[in-house]
């Protein structure tokens, strides 16, 4: 008979607080948010960016409220230079990239990237310039590679690292992309990440078991 060897994986064995979380989606974004949020308390001690793709047809719809239906938090679309606080999950607006800057939110109509504005690179590369090591970046379903590069970021500069599982994913471009070229910290279900969050955001580790 065999057997199979279960190993377990830590994330944030150092035990920093990483309070500073940047999301990351696309096609099948909406749905796959809205589950994590569902996972997180009012009184979660991050702040959350969050810039889902957005196509024509709802490119100017405020998705705030749709996101916030099932959590605790409080879910808004910011404006510039609005202050970051803690319990918050901000949502890029249409048209804006954003980005985290020391204490506030930076929104701009720069150059599309990944032919999309809002994109997730902008958001996570600024967030780990701000923020180093306190920084989770979350790459989750979506086509084409947005979210790798400053995924890499987050990661050089000491942040965890988390991408949906692609299996899971409604569309698998971005988790996979990223998992081929980034060291990512785990690879997890949309429930998993949900909790995982939770307990970076207090500073501890998170065990995770691999076959």
């Amino acid at each position: 008979m065999q057997y199979t060897r279960h190993v377990s994986v830590w994330i944030n064995p150092e035990k920093i607080a990483r309070d500073v979380i940047v999301v990351g989606a696309s096609a099948g974004g909406i749905r796959a948010v809205t589950k994590i949020l569902s996972w997180l308390p009012a009184d979660l001690e991050a702040f959350i960016g969050i810039v889902i793709h957005r196509g024509d047809a709802g490119s100017k719809a405020n998705w705030s409220d749709v996101l916030g239906m099932k959590t605790d938090l409080r879910v808004v679309e910011p404006g510039d230079r609005d202050v970051l606080t803690r319990g918050v999950a901000y949502v890029a607006p249409s048209d804006c990239h954003m980005r985290f800057e020391r204490g506030c939110i930076a929104l701009d109509d720069g150059p599309k990237e990944h032919r999309m504005r809002p994109a997730a690179d902008p958001l996570f590369n600024s967030a780990a310039l701000a923020y180093g090591p306190r920084v989770v970046g979350v790459v989750l379903t979506g086509g084409g590679h947005d979210g790798m590069k400053g995924l890499l970021g987050i990661a050089t500069g000491g942040g965890v690292s988390l991408v949906q599982k692609p299996s899971e994913a409604d569309h698998a471009s971005m988790p996979e992309y990223a998992i081929a070229h980034v060291r990512v910290s785990a690879e997890l279900t949309i429930d998993e990440i949900g909790g995982a969050l939770v307990q970076l955001a207090r500073g501890g580790a998170v065990q995770i078991a691999s076959a």
